[in-house]
């Protein structure tokens, strides 16, 4: 009986000395989940940095667009209200008989400003 304790107690020490020198299949794993975060971290990175650069490229093209917004505010002026200076002095022309395009010549306005002009002072009755 001796014996049989003797022997299971030295068979328990020499397992656990194997388990101390064994290798431990969790350590490998964290190590290895932690290794492919920092990959997917670094591609993540790189994917972002990619982006970035074709958003940049995308806004280049879209430059010409604001010539395009600057001719249509251009035509906003037109709904603009017109200074009463130049509205006296498109009625004072009108009234010399001049046409409508060289009063909207010298008015510097454009043709249908002036024909509006005119026809706002028609329906208030001069």
């Amino acid at each position: 009986m001796e014996t049989l304790m003797v022997l299971l107690f030295s068979l328990a020490i020499v397992l656990l000395i194997i388990s101390f020198f064994g290798k431990d299949k969790v350590a490998k794993l964290e190590e290895d989940l932690e290794q492919m975060t920092l990959t997917y971290m670094q591609d993540i990175y790189q994917l972002k940095k990619k982006v970035k650069i074709l958003e940049e490229e995308f806004v280049i093209p879209d430059d010409p667009v604001p010539s395009v917004k600057y001719q249509s505010t251009v035509t906003s002026n037109d709904i603009e209200p017109i200074h009463e200076i130049l509205k006296s002095q498109v009625l004072s022309l009108y009234s010399q008989g001049l046409t409508l395009d060289k009063i909207a010549r010298q008015s510097s306005l454009t043709k249908e400003q002036t024909i509006s002009v005119i026809e706002q002072q028609r329906l208030r009755g001069e």
